[in-house]
């Protein structure tokens, strides 16, 4: 799909097909014959999907006949509602902006608003920085979600009896579930570093290098959007921490778990040995055993079963094993 805009004084529409005028050309998914009618207006190439996803600098930054070829990650939904990392190229020159990209993404719905209803984004360097600031913005309202998400987490393990359960299968299934929170925390928070770290390095290059024909009005908005990926990047920082934490805390209280396990079998054991001791000896059944002809021995072999099974108890108590 191929959309076109263009800022006609204070109209900013958008068309299908290619005119003079134009400002933005968004490429979404697009066919060869689409590329080619791009590359033929504004002299430039297109470049493919596995290009853009290349990680090297070289290849997400290069100046190229007076045009900016960029390229970012950023967040889109997956078929089964999941979140995802797709590619996003930025071609910039003085006449125009080409964007190409291979899914809807809601940053171009915030950027299309945003220039459409601001009379000072004339150029495509100006649309640029418009999407930019759409990407910080989505980004810090993500941050914040995780950041809530990372805290009420937090309050849950260290306030919330975590494993303060009466039923061990209850407590196993709640660390579980905790580990699975913190993992899916752990991986949108990992997709939010790769976006805002794409868009800092875009945002400087571009600031860098398009100084001849950059507008004064987009060199103050790369720079802002720069600071805001700087103080955004402390923030994830802490929310990187804080899951880190949970994630230890986390593991030390299944070890905890496993060792209340293998206290209870120790106890159970050690509890049992004495007992199957007596009992063996007693059952062999020996002609000259003096026990077989005591008129008490009976009894008296329940009591000593009995106490060498508590005796043992009674020592883990004193230790404090059951505490």
């Amino acid at each position: 799909m191929l959309n076109t805009y263009r800022n006609k004084g204070t109209n900013w529409r958008s068309e299908h097909g290619l005119a003079e005028g134009v400002i933005w050309i968004d490429l979404i998914n697009p066919t060869d014959e689409e590329k080619r009618s791009v590359e033929t207006l504004l002299n430039i190439r297109v470049p493919d999907e596995d290009k853009l996803s290349a990680i090297e600098t070289s290849s997400r930054l290069v100046l190229r006949r007076n045009a900016l070829y960029l390229s970012s990650p950023a967040v889109k939904t997956g078929e089964q509602g999941q979140s995802e990392l797709t590619p996003v190229g930025f071609i910039i020159s003085e006449r125009a902006l080409v964007t190409i990209r291979f899914s809807a993404l809601p940053i171009f719905d915030a950027a299309i608003e945003r220039v459409a209803s601001d009379e000072e984004l004339q150029t495509g360097m100006c649309v640029f920085t418009a999407i930019l600031e759409a990407v910080v913005e989505r980004g810090a309202d993500i941050l914040e979600r995780l950041g809530g998400e990372t805290d009420r987490l937090s309050r849950s393990v260290f306030k919330g009896g975590l494993i303060r359960q009466k039923s061990p299968m209850r407590a196993t299934m709640r660390l579980r579930l905790a580990l699975a929170n913190i993992g899916v925390l752990a991986d949108r928070l990992a997709m939010t570093r790769d976006v805002f770290l794409g868009a800092g390095r875009i945002a400087s290059f571009a600031d860098d290098v398009a100084q001849d024909w950059i507008t004064a009005g987009s060199k103050r908005r790369l720079a802002a959007v720069i600071k805001d990926v700087a103080s955004l990047s402390d923030y994830e920082t802490r929310v990187s921490d804080k899951i880190q934490l949970l994630l230890d805390a986390v593991l030390g209280f299944i070890n905890i778990e496993q060792n209340s396990l293998f206290k209870i079998l120790t106890i159970v054991s050690v509890v049992g040995v004495p007992p199957t001791l007596l009992a063996g000896i007693w059952g062999m059944n020996f002609k000259g055993m003096p026990e077989l002809e005591w008129a008490w021995g009976y009894p008296f072999a329940w009591l000593a079963i009995i106490a060498s099974a508590l005796l043992p108890v009674a020592w883990f108590k004193t230790r404090g094993w059951f505490d």
